[in-house]
């Protein structure tokens, strides 16, 4: 099973789409300034980005996000499918798109809120009530979306560092998620991963079996001629 295999199909086909909730029935966003709803990733692309989160129109995956990120589970998970122009997908701990947490899979809570640029909604298969840790993050406006998949939040600062995660499916060298965070838990400052030692060579190259090493000889030195 693997969230977005089917994004193609997506696009095509006919989905079935709860009745919009009404303006005046809409519950108050939060306010942009509640720490309690804002998601913060520490990113290995160099910097972090919070996300404000939409528990009015996705309690549940708020809630979800709330709690996986307080036992530390993403800590560490790799953004296993990027698409330049499209979305950057993480939050799989089997890193290829297949996984997800031990908590049961979320119903589907479709609304209105966009997918515009820097939109983060959750991933999910085929199935519309299959969402559970998976996500992505938008990197340009895909509204064929809307109404298709849980968007949950939106990111507020940092999106350069989304923009430099490793492009792929899957990338060579995958960016990840160091460390994630609810803001309200008083997070400590961005620290940066250190940087990667140089791989260190040995200082005589091994012998092979039945071999001796011995140092080059030197070309014979040509006579000279005369023409």
């Amino acid at each position: 099973m693997r969230p977005f295999a089917l994004f193609a199909a997506a696009l095509a086909a006919t989905v079935s789409v709860a009745t919009p909730v009404a303006a005046q029935d809409r519950l108050p966003a939060p306010p942009l300034g509640d720490k309690t709803n804002i998601w913060v990733l520490d990113l290995s692309t160099g910097g972090r980005v919070e996300v404000a989160l939409r528990p009015d129109v996705a309690p549940k995956m708020v809630d979800r996000i709330k709690t996986l990120t307080r036992q530390h589970f993403y800590d560490g998970l790799v953004f296993h499918r990027v698409i330049d122009g499209f979305m950057a997908q993480g939050g799989d701990p089997k890193g290829d798109g297949t996984g997800g947490s031990t908590l049961p899979d979320l119903p589907a809570e479709f609304n209105y809120l966009p997918h515009v640029r820097g939109a983060v909604a959750a991933a999910r298969a085929e199935k519309e009530d299959s969402a559970n840790s998976q996500f992505y993050i938008v990197l340009q406006p895909r509204f064929q979306l809307d109404k298709k998949y849980t968007v949950f939040g939106r990111v507020l600062t940092g999106m350069n560092y989304v923009d430099a995660i490793e492009k792929g499916e899957p990338p060579q060298n995958p960016s990840r998620i160091v460390h994630a965070y609810i803001a309200s838990d008083n997070p400590p400052a961005y620290q940066p991963l250190p940087a990667a030692a140089a791989p260190t060579l040995p200082a005589t190259l091994p012998t092979l079996p039945g071999t001796t090493r011995a140092a080059a000889k030197p070309a014979p030195k040509k006579s000279a001629t005369r023409r």
